[in-house]
């Protein structure tokens, strides 16, 4: 399977997770976590699916190229959401508050992997 549809299989299932999260949130962890933690569960959501559509983005964007670049973007994105927003829904569940240190290496990841994508686009010839 070519790379960018990888990232595409791979942004796609993330983003149906972060549907799932999202609806399991608002009919289930409503009812057993603080509205503070539930706010917690709803930033890991949002965050997970708008940077499953970036790995999406990725994806597409890497079509017909062999980019490391894009290749990195799409790993960090995906390294974010793992860090990011799972720490976030293990927190909102377990109430483990070290994990809030976990949180911003994901902060970092998405950070970086916007920086990536913004590094090829900036830095492919013009057809």
């Amino acid at each position: 399977m070519e790379r960018s549809n990888k990232l595409i299989a791979i942004g796609a299932l993330m983003a149906a997770l972060a549907v799932a999260f999202g609806a399991f949130g608002a009919h289930v962890v409503k009812d057993m976590v603080t509205p503070v933690r539930l706010g917690n569960w709803e930033t890991a959501t949002q965050y997970q699916f708008y940077h499953a559509i970036a790995i999406v983005l990725v994806g597409l964007v890497a079509r017909g190229k062999n980019s490391s670049t894009l290749k990195w973007s799409g790993i960090l994105f995906f390294v974010g959401i793992l860090f990011f927003s799972f720490s976030l829904y293990t927190l909102a569940l377990t109430d483990i508050t070290w994990l809030g240190a976990i949180t911003p290496l994901g902060g970092v990841a998405f950070i970086l992997g916007w920086l990536f994508l913004a590094k090829e686009c900036i830095s492919s010839k013009k057809d």
